[in-house]
């Protein structure tokens, strides 16, 4: 039985990448790889829109999000979070684990938190140091506004730190254009890499800041990192061979086009959501859809686990549960990175069959139907 996987990351490796990752191995100090780390970062900087510097670390994007608190802030230092979902709260528990005062804005898990009441909390507290936001909630399947944030922290002087763990590849994202001084991503989502890798891009505020930093940080110092950077090594060792994948997926970016990997991503994601609601079910997110990663309400007559075990098993698709306060009561279909139009239609159809046996009312085919006219139309 074929598998088809179809959850918000770890996402499917395309057979270049597979291949890719199979070279022999090299040393990670030799004119050979340096070669190659440069061919890396030149085309990190063009997906991630930046001309600043960039940092790869052999980490999960937490280890990403944990390495922009301590080379920015200071214990007792103040800090805003946008906590809309896990990965939001996720950063409110780093940053109050280093001393930070953290101020979290949040909202109904679903919706989105307004950048009216980031400026509103930043013109009250005029000590803010940051403000650390998600752009995508993976959790909830929400895409925040980096755009207006950028705006907003540009005229207080205030730094903006974005996870794009779930979203860089896959929304829309002008690091230089919105002015983010710090973006966080990693291997496994659009990038379309096995997990283990972490990317930080860095802007020149964010280089001054970390000049005065008080927490203490070793493997993470971004200082160690950028000086082996001009000497094309990287400080520690790294996994080889998942740059080797990163080099052949970030090639195949570039060869798509940015702008034309974020279309397929928008056809996608609108062909799932119409599909979705052909089933007779209801989305979580309220508004302002990901492009990566869609939320389902698990309707109250049916056990959201049993949904996910007969796909896995009888169908060999995989979904993802719900997280946190979410768990039991949503699902979540992932397609973002080496996912095609065919694994939709086959999730979709697969989930029409599963909600049938299991008790659920709805128009036979209509899911299809639904998903090829929304894809039809969102390329034309």
């Amino acid at each position: 039985m074929k598998k088809y996987l179809l959850i918000p990351g770890p996402t499917p490796i395309p057979p270049r990448v597979s291949k890719a990752m199979t070279q022999p191995m090299i040393g990670h100090r030799s004119p050979e790889y340096s070669e190659i780390l440069k061919r890396v970062f030149e085309n990190l900087k063009y997906v991630f829109q930046t001309e600043n510097d960039i940092l790869v670390f052999s980490s999960s994007g937490t280890g990403g999000m944990e390495a922009s608190i301590v080379n920015l802030l200071s214990p007792g230092d103040k800090a805003i979070a946008l906590a809309g979902g896990a990965f939001g709260e996720r950063f409110v528990k780093i940053l109050k684990s280093f001393g930070v005062e953290v101020i979290p804005l949040r909202c109904e898990w679903g919706e989105v938190i307004d950048s009216k009441l980031v400026a509103r909390e930043l013109d009250r507290n005029r000590d803010i140091r940051a403000v650390f936001a998600t752009l995508v909630e993976t959790s909830t399947g929400v895409v925040s506004d980096i755009r207006s944030l950028g705006k907003i922290c540009r005229e207080r002087k205030t730094l903006l730190v974005v996870d794009a763990v779930s979203g860089l590849g896959v929304e829309e994202l002008r690091t230089d254009d919105w002015g983010v001084d710090v973006v966080i991503s990693a291997s496994q989502k659009g990038l379309m890499t096995p997990p283990g890798l972490s990317f930080i891009s860095i802007s020149e505020r964010t280089w001054e800041a970390s000049e005065t930093s008080r927490i203490y940080r070793f493997y993470w110092d971004f200082k160690a990192y950028r000086e082996f950077l001009e000497k094309g090594q990287p400080p520690y060792t790294p996994p080889v061979s998942l740059v080797f994948g990163l080099d052949e997926a970030l090639k195949m970016i570039r060869e798509k086009g940015m702008e034309k990997v974020w279309e397929c991503q928008k056809r996608l994601a609108q062909a799932t959501r119409e599909g979705v609601k052909g089933l007779d079910l209801q989305l979580l997110a309220k508004g302002s859809f990901s492009n990566g990663v869609t939320a389902i309400k698990i309707p109250e007559n049916i056990d959201g686990l049993e949904i996910l075990k007969r796909l896995r098993e009888k169908y060999g698709v995989t979904l993802a549960g719900g997280q946190g306060q979410l768990k039991g009561k949503i699902f979540r279909i992932g397609h973002m990175g080496y996912i095609q139009f065919k694994d939709i239609l086959v999730a979709l159809g697969s989930l029409e069959k599963t909600l049938l046996s299991l008790g659920h009312r709805l128009k036979r085919g209509e899911a299809i139907r639904r998903a090829k006219e929304a894809y039809q139309r969102v390329g034309e």
